[in-house]
């Protein structure tokens, strides 16, 4: 915590420097004519994580203030900034009075301003206490959203090179069939994967998702949760996914550094992929008027090669937590409660949530969603299928995660080694967690 308040004190200093860190859009949402509520009172700042619901937040932040006459102000931060922006935001004089962790290793660090939500409304209507992240006896977080990831796949260019998403229940199948589509390429008129690109829009998907996978059945051979020094015991398999990623995809792997997230989705768009690694979030660019409809999407588990594949599903989780922002003002404190709670109690909200955002909520009100990918996921795990669950907040910290990215870049370029990527992973775990804890 020495470390933290002293951080916070240099962003006092320098918050002009470190607001230009963290590239954001930001478009306040109180500038709607509704009618004011003449009990109205307090201010809402939501800094939101997640760009591709940023419009989604946006309108409902607007319907909110016609309604209630609350000024609600949305900020997103760019893809992969989120840490650094709320570090500068914070610092302000008007902080967010709402933001978000990723879990146990995100509230470490912030735990000193997240507020006791512990008689909250909105703490009340959770589905379950497991989406409730606690500090001691205090409830310091809520999960408000559920996720899902995996590997979408195209099944009308599957079709056309002679693959149905039934035969691919595995590693091997997954291998034999992107290793074919490479193999006829040129005839076929596309490649198996979108690129994997590397830029910070983009590299979560593998420094963070698909290396939760190597992490998930290490925990779950070794019966932990966590841990302070990660064996590695399956980045064997974690080589194997990302050497079939990298060398069967629409970009030579020397050219991923300068991909970005938008080229991966638009290679798949565009019909130059079957296979897209992503996640349910995304449906909603994937589908509608000139693009995609339900019927030629499937999400298919991402397989690495460990443990009963035939009966694995989707990586099912959270790492979305709302905390409330203990050194606001009061009255915006209250404000920010009853924003909170009107989103996943009132119809406007929850509908906005499930409709516009693909969100499945874990509270009692929530909406049923139409979004495909949630419906499999429902479908995988009614079948008898295990989630894998999300392990990354338990990932030492953010630097931890870039350095791997670095390193899993260079190794696709040539200009690095597998041996630097089980370094980043392994070496930098333990000296990272050690560097943090103590």
């Amino acid at each position: 915590m020495k470390k933290v308040f002293a951080l916070l004190l240099t962003l006092t200093l320098c918050v002009g420097l470190l607001s230009a860190c963290g590239s954001k859009t930001e478009t306040p949402a109180s500038s709607g004519e509704g009618e004011t509520s003449s009990a109205a009172t307090g201010s809402v700042y939501y800094l939101n994580f997640k760009p591709e619901q940023d419009e989604a937040w946006q309108n409902l932040a607007k319907t909110y203030t016609e309604e209630t006459g609350v000024p609600v102000t949305v900020v997103t931060a760019a893809s992969g900034t989120y840490e650094q922006t709320l570090m500068s935001e914070i610092a302000k004089s008007t902080p967010p009075t709402l933001f978000q962790v990723n879990g146990p290793v995100g509230l470490a660090n912030w735990k000193d301003y997240c507020y006791d939500l512990s008689d909250s409304d909105a703490y009340g209507q959770l589905t379950s206490d497991g989406f409730a992240l606690k500090d001691g006896d205090a409830v310091a977080g809520i999960a408000y959203v559920v996720e899902s990831y995996g590997i979408i796949a195209n099944k009308t260019l599957l079709a056309q090179a002679g693959w149905d998403v039934a035969d691919i229940d595995s590693f091997e199948d997954l291998k034999a069939c992107a290793e074919d589509i490479t193999a006829r390429k040129a005839e076929l008129g596309f490649a198996a994967f979108s690129s994997a690109g590397m830029d910070g829009s983009s590299d979560w998907r593998f420094k963070t998702h698909l290396a939760n996978l190597p992490i998930y059945f290490e925990y779950q051979a070794d019966g932990i949760g966590t841990t302070d020094a990660i064996k590695g015991t399956y980045l064997d398999n974690y080589k194997a996914i990302w050497d079939l990623y990298i060398n069967n995809s629409t970009c030579d792997p020397a050219a991923l550094s300068g991909k970005t997230g938008d080229d991966s989705r638009n290679e798949f768009l565009a019909g130059e992929a079957a296979f897209f690694q992503n996640g349910s979030w995304e449906y909603g660019n994937l589908v509608g008027e000139g693009k995609f409809t339900d019927d030629d999407l499937v999400m298919i588990p991402i397989y690495i090669g460990v443990g009963d594949e035939a009966n694995q599903g989707l990586c099912t989780g959270t790492e979305n937590y709302w905390c409330v922002n203990n050194s606001a003002k009061e009255e915006d404190i209250q404000a920010t409660l009853d924003f909170m709670n009107w989103c996943v109690t009132s119809e406007t909200g929850t509908k906005a949530m499930a409709n516009d955002m693909g969100f499945v909520i874990p509270f009692k009100a929530a909406q049923e969603s139409p979004n495909l990918f949630v419906k499999q996921d429902a479908a995988y795990t009614a079948e008898g299928k295990v989630p894998v669950s999300w392990n990354f907040p338990t990932m030492p910290s953010e630097n931890w995660k870039n350095e791997l990215g670095t390193a899993l870049t260079a190794y696709a370029a040539g200009t690095g080694t597998w041996d630097g990527v089980v370094s980043a992973f392994v070496d930098g775990w333990a000296s990272e967690y050690a560097a943090l804890n103590g």
